[in-house]
Order: C-alpha cells, then structure tokens, then sequence
C-alpha cells in the first residue's frame, strides 16, 4: 500500500539518484520537478532544498534512503517501482554515469542482504538486467 511517506521517500531516492554522479542534467532536474509535482511534494518543506539544488545529496544519503524505502523485506512491487522510477530519471538524460551504475548494483546488493523472498529476489535481478541490457543497446 502506497502511503505519503513511502512516496516522499522514493522522490527523495530520485534526487538522490540524480545527484549520485554529483550534479544534476538538466533533462533529469526537469524529470525530477514533474514527478515532484505530481506527487504533491515540490513545495514540501523537506523536499524542496534539494529539489531546487540548494542543498547537494551525498551518495551515502541515497543509499541510506534506499534502506529505508526498502526495509528489511523488501516486496516484488516495492522493488519493481523502485527500479522503474530510477530508470526513469536515469534514462532522462540519455546517459547512465558510471555512479548511477553502482547506485542499481548497491540497491541489488541490500536486496539481496536482507531477508527477501526468492520471488522478489528474481524480480529485481530480472528487472535489473533488464535496465542494463537497454542501457548496453543505447551504448551501441
């Protein structure tokens, strides 16, 4: 289910996603502004210094948000939204940095840490592998 926190939490692991190569495209800072207004939140107080790039995110922050969005078992739609809105904004620029990289294979990393079922487990690799094959094709 689908509450105001967890929706929060995820645009804030997108800003974080943007800003992991250490600054925001331009195409991913205009994704980033729609999905933040759609969602309610481009005025949110806690949202709005990094939306609006007043307040850089560390990588660590990224990564301790997507911890905290997944939790300790983490569910086949959790995952597979989470790995369809990074795609999303990393994909909105038409390039994937080599951090954005690291950013899918650590958030492959604390999957597999946590206690997840095998189902939920195949589905994010598959999902995975799939971001990565697209990505491969658009480098070719």
């Amino acid at each position: 289910m689908v509450n105001h926190s967890n929706v929060k939490n995820l645009v804030k692991i997108l800003i974080g996603a943007a800003w992991i190569d250490g600054r925001i495209q331009p195409e991913e800072r205009q994704y980033l502004r729609e999905i933040a207004q759609a969602k309610g939140l481009a005025t949110d107080p806690e949202i709005k210094p990094w939306l609006y790039e007043l307040v850089p995110v560390q990588p660590q922050e990224c990564y301790d948000w997507v911890q905290e969005y997944l939790g300790e078992q983490p569910s086949v739609e959790d995952c597979e939204n989470l790995i369809e809105a990074i795609s999303g904004l990393i994909y909105s620029d038409g390039d994937v940095a080599t951090e954005e990289a690291r950013l899918l294979t650590k958030l492959q990393e604390l999957t597999q840490l946590s206690e997840t079922s095998q189902p939920a487990h195949t589905v994010l690799l598959k999902q995975i592998q799939k971001l990565y094959r697209r990505w491969v094709d658009v480098q070719n």
